[in-house]
């Protein structure tokens, strides 16, 4: 089962706050769709840890020991419906911190092969550098996720808003470029949780 996680955010002007949990939803069901039947893929939460965006309006930010109860949640009833190997596919990175300090404990309560990866850290370096001009990522409404939105849906992108804003950065996005980038994605995400399936990728309980 791949639970996806994001946020509800600002992404510049020319970006939609769903970005970030449409574009993990993207790479979930993508990989679900290639290891069909195997994987089911749970709605998203897309409300993330957000604070830091507060300032901007339509955020929507959850503090994270409420997200963090609600995430564990989720992934119990998901283990309650015979679920034992869960991958929390990430796709914001405000979630990180507070996922990192609370796993262990979350794996020593379940005992289950669970993982928590985000998206972006499945892009192949060597297609990264080769599609990306500044060579970064993932970056916040930069030139990945710009790509990225480009090549999904473009209807997101607002292209007069790139060339006014101050950020010139996302102006280096392309669609082609982004599909690339989204294909080795979900290259390495399908082959991560084969290796769930499989039994070569299981997450380490840390000991009492």
């Amino acid at each position: 089962c791949i639970i996806p996680v994001a946020a509800t955010e600002q992404h510049l002007e020319h970006l939609c706050m769903e970005h970030d949990w449409r574009s993990v939803m993207h790479i979930a069901t993508e990989v679900a769709e290639r290891l069909r039947p195997q994987v089911l893929v749970a709605p998203a939460m897309n409300l993330g840890i957000s604070e830091h965006h507060m300032r901007h309006i339509g955020t929507l930010s959850a503090m994270p020991g409420s997200w963090l109860s609600v995430l564990f949640d989720a992934i119990r009833s998901m283990h309650s419906a015979g679920f034992t190997n869960i991958l929390v596919l990430n796709g914001h990175g405000g979630n990180i911190a507070p996922c990192q300090g609370m796993w262990g404990q979350f794996l020593q309560r379940l005992e289950i092969n669970l993982h928590f990866e985000s998206y972006w850290d499945h892009l192949p370096k060597e297609i990264a550098e080769a599609n990306l001009k500044t060579k970064r990522w993932p970056g916040h409404a930069q030139e990945f996720e710009t790509a990225f939105a480009l090549a999904v849906f473009p209807e997101n992108v607002r292209t007069d808003a790139m060339q006014d804003q101050a950020d010139k950065e996302p102006l280096e996005a392309t669609a082609e470029a982004g599909q690339a980038m989204i294909d080795g994605i979900i290259d390495g995400v399908s082959k991560f949780v084969t290796g769930m399936i499989d039994g070569t990728n299981v997450a380490e309980i840390p000991p009492y």
